[in-house]
Formats: structure tokens, sequence, C-alpha cells
């Protein structure tokens, strides 16, 4: 519930800061410019964001012939959570890791690398399943979704006014206008963005997992993975579009711990810190 007030907040404030921007920049028309431009980037990330995902991983539909262990274990969660069973995909990058996508449980996707098996006994992989259908259960895959989307939206009304000013189409003539405000909106603008969606993503992953260990009865399956994983992705390297990356249980992109001030901009949260929080049994 602390995790899911935090998140609440947080896509909140990431509305109201596109909407700031648009106010400063456009006056009133510029704040409902704002509003309008949120809605159309969540619209798009809502209906696409399954399709943009499994394509971006390069992933394929998977028969319960062809992997009749994914599919058993995945039908067992899916029932345990009540949950519509989801398309199951596999992708074939090397690196251990997983993902899911989708705008709702009814259109819900799981997505595993061939890395997942190569690296991890089913006993794992388990409990990396039981994350991926916790995030669909919570509709996370959404909520990262729109804060990504609002996060390009600021990024693009940011971009839109430096554009304007560079060529003289800035408001710094208008009376009651703030020319250092809007300079510094423009600057700071994307990266609070930044900061927020970032916040967000780690807050889904602490929940994802509390959720899946909650799920099986036990943290430790999901625990002894996240060791495996996170090893997995910092000797094996991989191509991942950067947007894509907040997607997977840990960070396919890391190729070490982010560390202080690092932190404010990691998609994730540290994975020693839990691994720690699944074995102190905080999950409960």
């Amino acid at each position: 519930m602390k995790n899911n007030l935090k998140t609440a907040a947080l896509l909140a404030g990431l509305g109201g800061l596109l909407m700031l921007i648009g106010q400063l920049l456009g006056g009133r028309s510029g704040l409902m410019l704002g509003f309008a431009m949120g809605l159309v980037f969540t619209g798009g990330a809502y209906w696409f964001s399954d399709k943009l995902a499994i394509r971006a991983a390069g992933a394929q539909a998977v028969t319960p012939q062809q992997f009749p262990e994914y599919h058993r274990v995945v039908a067992d969660l899916a029932q345990r959570a009540g949950l519509p069973m989801p398309r199951l995909f596999v992708s074939p990058n090397p690196q251990p890791n997983a993902f899911a996508t989708g705008r709702n449980p009814a259109h819900a996707a799981v997505c595993i690398n061939t890395g997942l098996v190569d690296h991890l006994s089913w006993d794992e992989i388990q409990g990396v399943l039981a994350h991926e259908i916790s995030h669909v259960r919570s509709r996370d895959i959404l909520t990262s979704s729109v804060a990504a989307a609002i996060a390009q939206g600021i990024s693009f009304a940011a971009n839109m006014a430096m554009w304007g000013a560079m060529f003289g189409g800035g408001r710094s003539d208008r009376e009651g206008d703030n020319p250092l405000g809007a300079l510094l909106l423009i600057v700071l603008g994307p990266m609070a963005a930044g900061v927020i969606q970032m916040a967000i993503s780690r807050s889904r992953e602490f929940e994802a997992d509390a959720s899946a260990a909650r799920l099986l009865g036990t943290g430790e399956p999901l625990a002894r993975a996240l060791e495996r994983l996170e090893v997995g992705a910092q000797r094996i390297p991989v191509e991942v579009n950067p947007a894509q990356a907040q997607a997977y249980i840990v960070n396919p992109l890391r190729g070490r711990a982010a560390k202080g001030m690092a932190q404010l901009f990691s998609t994730h949260p540290p994975t020693a810190d839990r691994i720690a929080r699944l074995r102190s049994g905080e999950w409960r």
C-alpha cells in the first residue's frame, strides 16, 4: 500500500510538471496543451506498449509443445493470482532476464530470454515468473508506460520551448513572464521527469518482489534468481533499447550497480537491497 501511494503521488507529480511547463511557456493555452500532450502520450503508451516491447526484444511466441515447463509454471502462477493466462514469448537474448508487458491482465504478455533457461534452475525461474505475474496483476506495465510517456512529453515540450526561444517564439516579451524560470524549466524539467520516472520504476520493483514472495509463500527462489541475474547482467552485455530497460526484472544495461547520486537515475533498486528484503521476510 505504501508503494502504491508513492507511485500515485509520483505519477501526479509527473503530470503536474508537464502542465507547469506548458503554463509557464504558453499561459492558459499552454496549460491545456500540456494536458492534451499528456493524454496523447499516455494513450499511445496504453495501446501499443506490448507490441513495442515484444518487437524491441526480437521475441517470438512459443507453444506448450516448444516450452512445456514455461507454460506449466506460468499457468500455475496465473491461476494462483486469479489472472487469465498471458501470452508467452521467448527472446533470443543470451543474458538471463525477463519482462512482462501489456496494458491490462487480459492483454498481458510475458517474455523470457533464452539466457534465463540456460543459467537458472526452474525453481529460480519460477521466482522470476512470479515477479512478472505480480507486475501483471498490479498493472505495473501500464503505470511504467504512462510514466515513460509523460516523461517523454516533458522532454518534447522542453525541446519545443528551447527551439521556440532560439527563433524568437518565446513569451519573454509579455507582461508577467519569467524568462529565468522558463529557462530553468527547459533545462531541469526533463531531468526532474527522469528522476520521478525512475523512482516509480524502483518502487514497483520492490512491490513486485514482495508480491511474488507472497504468491509462492517464500522469497528464496526469487532471491537466488536475482543473485544469478545480477551476475549475468554484468558478465553478458547486450544491446537493449534504453526506453525498454526498466521493463526487465534487472537492468539489462547495468555494467555495475549504481551508487550515490547515480541511484536517482537507476531504473531498478540495488539488487542487494531486493535480496535482503526477500530473505528478511519483510514481504509478509
